[in-house]
This record gives structure tokens, C-alpha cells and sequence, in this order.
């Protein structure tokens, strides 16, 4: 981690928490279908056990409009605002997620775009991640080589793998609810798995 220049970072249950829209929007499917949520939450939860997103999967399979996602009831997390904060005094801070439009406006309402050099979004890109091109966007627009690079992320699929793939370092936050995904192959294996960014906090400290 010696020639490290920039730390990327995911936004959903990454930098932010997303249990509360997330838990409104299973409430909702549980309505829609005149289901019990606990019924809906168990089903989701399995699926994301066998690495699927479960909730788009039931929407599916039970045919409904798909429920709003609540942005505005995102969080940051706790560690957030301090490992930002501590890590961009040494790094340059970059963020490559698959957002709804205006992923910097609320990156600014939680305090923490101050810290942030880059911000490449899906909805304004166009691309979405797992694309090697929206990684390649990001390291294109950051003047970075991919060794010089880490990716911090909590999905195995979105984050882990396409950036080891550019050859870039990889940590797993395992937050959220893909944080049930089991690695089952060296492609899936990060550099480093954390619990939460106070973790990652710690892991670049040592480095400053």
C-alpha cells in the first residue's frame, strides 16, 4: 500500500447508510402484496444469501411497480465524517457509485463533499458499475494508474472484482446487506475485509 494516491470509495452502505429507505421500500413490497413484512424481509434476506439482490428479484416475481427509493432517508455512517475527514489530509478522496441523480448534492448535505477530489456517478455517467469503463472514467479523470489506486466498497460483484481486474487494491466494507455474500474464489477476495470504516480508517492510518 506504499505507492497508494487514491482512495475511492462506494456510496450505499458504504459512506451512507441505506437501512432505512431500504426497510421502507420492503414495507412497501410486504403492502403491495398483502404479505407480512416479516415474510418479505426473510425472503429478501435468503436471497441476498445466494447473491441476489432480493428485493428487484421479489418485484419481479410478484409483478408490482417498483417502490421509490427514499434518498432523502439516507445516512452517513457514524466513521464516515472522521475517515474522510482524517484520510484526505494524506490522500486524494475519489468516489465511483451507482447513484440516483444528484449523488454530489447529497454527498454536500452530509458534510462530506469538502473532502472529496472526484465523484463519478452512474445516473451522470451513463455507465454503472460493474462496467470497466466507468472505472477506467474515474482513473482517467484522477491522473491515477490502477496500482496506485484502492477501491472501498461493500459489493463483491460491483466493487471487489472489477477492480482487481484494472489491477487496483480492494477493500470490502461488509456492511449492508451484501455483506451476507460468502467469497467462494480468489477474483471475489479482497486485499482487506473491514466492519465498518473505522476499520479503514485504521488500515490507511498507519500509512500517514
Amino acid at each position: 500500500m506504499d505507492n497508494i494516491e487514491w482512495l475511492i470509495f462506494d456510496v450505499g452502505s458504504t459512506l451512507v447508510s441505506e437501512e432505512k429507505p431500504f426497510l421502507h421500500r420492503l414495507h412497501e413490497i410486504a403492502e403491495a402484496v398483502n404479505e407480512p413484512f416479516e415474510v418479505i424481509q426473510d425472503k429478501v434476506l435468503l436471497l441476498y444469501k445466494e447473491k441476489k439482490k432480493g428485493e428487484r428479484l421479489l418485484i419481479q416475481e410478484y409483478g408490482i411497480e417498483r417502490p421509490r427509493w427514499r434518498s432523502e432517508d439516507e445516512e452517513l455512517f457514524p466513521e464516515s465524517y472522521e475517515c474522510l475527514e482524517r484520510l484526505s489530509k494524506k490522500y486524494k478522496i475519489g468516489v465511483i457509485a451507482n447513484q440516483l441523480p444528484g449523488t454530489a448534492d447529497r454527498l454536500e448535505k452530509h458534510g462530506v463533499l469538502k473532502f472529496i477530489d472526484l465523484v463519478i456517478a452512474s445516473a451522470e455517467e451513463g455507465l454503472e458499475k460493474p462496467d470497466r469503463r466507468i472505472f477506467e472514467l474515474a482513473l482517467s479523470r484522477a491522473n491515477c494508474k490502477p496500482e496506485n489506486a484502492v477501491m472501498i466498497g461493500d459489493r463483491v460483484d460491483n466493487d471487489i472484482i472489477p477492480a482487481k481486474k484494472m489491477g487496483m487494491k480492494t477493500v470490502r466494507v461488509k456492511q449492508g446487506m451484501w455483506k451476507y455474500w460468502e467469497v467462494s474464489n480468489e477474483d471475489e477476495q479482497a486485499d482487506y475485509e473491514v466492519d465498518d470504516l473505522s476499520e479503514v480508517l485504521e488500515l490507511f492510518d498507519k500509512k500517514m
